[in-house]
């Protein structure tokens, strides 16, 4: 089976080639944009491994939550690639590959979600498998819910940007990885199994997954939120 990713829900873009168990992948940090560089990658990993884009069975993507115009961007590829090759898609959660990336078996994961709220959800990892704790949510750091599990490591850039917040009355936290994001290899090492599984879809049915309803606060929400961050 040979299957693309990509993951834009952060800063760190990635794309990935898995190739009958075997990945290899590209990732830079770009704080801003980056669509650019997703298909010049795609287009390396292929000539890396000695394929042609028509040599691909499925395309996974990142489908968050995250930032909303990285979701659409790798969204928007996998669907373009899709329809062109007549491949099904795979959305897969961001937290969850953020899991499977951290290297821990239990796991708190934590996205900074912008407008003063994060990005969260608990993770029990077993090997490439990921068993939700608990739904992902979008709340302010202050109020997000303790975690349930004993011995759990906090994850992600929901931790650099509101570490004190978020870990203040907590228990039970082993330590901070607030240096790790999602990546298109983890995104792959989940896609995988459900690909074998038949759960892909046809490319018009993928959607993100935002968690969010809103884009954009008014003054007086970011005024009670403390201001805009």
């Amino acid at each position: 089976m040979r299957l693309l990713a990509l993951e834009t829900a952060t800063r760190r873009l990635s794309v990935a080639l898995w190739q009958n168990g075997e990945l290899i992948e590209r990732a830079e940090e770009v704080p801003n944009g980056g669509s650019e560089r997703l298909l010049p990658w795609v287009h390396e990993l292929l000539a890396e491994a000695g394929l042609a884009l028509a040599q691909i069975d499925g395309i996974a993507f990142g489908a968050g939550p995250g930032g909303f115009t990285g979701l659409r961007l790798a969204c928007g590829v996998a669907q373009g690639l899709a329809y062109g090759l007549d491949r099904p898609v795979m959305p897969v959660s961001t937290l969850e590959a953020l899991a499977l990336a951290s290297g821990k078996r239990q796991v708190w994961a934590c996205l900074d979600a912008r407008m003063n709220e994060v990005y969260s959800a608990t993770y029990l990892v077993d090997g490439g498998a990921v068993q939700q704790v608990s739904a992902p949510v979008c709340l302010p750091p202050a109020v997000v819910p303790a975690p349930t599990l004993a011995g759990i490591w906090a994850v992600g850039d929901g931790f650099a940007a509101y570490g004190d917040l978020l870990i203040a009355g907590k228990r039970d936290i082993v330590g901070v990885c607030a240096d790790v994001f999602p990546t298109a290899a983890a995104v792959l090492r989940l896609a995988a199994p459900a690909f074998a599984r038949g759960d892909a879809v046809p490319a018009a049915q993928a959607q993100p997954i935002y968690v969010r309803d809103k884009v954009a606060l008014t003054t007086a929400e970011r005024i009670a939120r403390g201001g805009a961050k």
